[in-house]
């Protein structure tokens, strides 16, 4: 079975000849009598010019800016800027610069869907600290299922908090019992608030 195999492979092979060898052939050039193939053309060499940057014109043609600025060429900004100038600009930007103090995070209108930020910033118990019983089907396993159910481990803690929790654990995404379902990590919020 392998003889006739490699055979019919090697028969394969040798009926894929190629049928011309010459990949330069071009039909619609004539012949040299020397070698009966194309001749080849002269190639000509020619000089580009250099490009200039591009511009903008407005309707009138008139000059309106080049694409490239030149404001890292100490020439040309000198001739058209005094450090008197500068810092008047910079003066202008600086008075034109809003503070805004952080405030508290909105609260949902309209919805009940549980906030997570404050229910992290309400407790205070590490990560994996059991609070909370679960039945005896709670399992790393099958909370590892159901947390790939959800988009991030932020909504997966809002449907947990949402359906019963932190005491009870329908969908099985707190299966050690500390309140937190998937991987979902409290201590960010609690960190931002104690450096606040």
């Amino acid at each position: 079975m392998k003889r006739t195999a490699i055979f019919i492979g090697i028969l394969g092979l040798t009926a894929c000849q190629l049928t011309s060898t010459d990949s330069s052939y071009r039909p619609n050039q004539a012949p040299t009598e020397a070698t009966g193939l194309p001749a080849q053309n002269a190639v000509q060499e020619e000089t580009l010019e250099t490009a200039s940057a591009p511009q903008f014109y407005d309707e009138n043609g008139n000059l309106i800016r080049e694409i490239l600025s030149d404001e890292n060429d100490f020439e040309a900004v000198s001739s058209r800027q005094t450090i008197e100038s500068d810092a008047v600009r910079i003066a202008h930007n600086r008075s034109r610069y809003v503070s805004i103090e952080p405030t508290e995070l909105p609260v949902r209108p309209g919805t009940n869907i549980p906030n997570i930020v404050s229910y992290a910033l309400q407790t205070n118990n590490p990560l994996k600290t059991q609070l909370y019983q679960r039945g005896p089907f709670a399992s790393e396993k099958r909370a590892l299922v159901n947390c790939n159910a959800y988009p991030s481990p932020g909504k997966a803690q809002e449907v947990f908090l949402s359906k019963g929790g932190p005491k009870r654990d329908r969908y099985g995404l707190d299966p050690d019992g500390d309140g937190f379902a998937c991987t979902w990590d409290p201590t960010p919020f609690r960190l931002a608030r104690s450096e606040g």
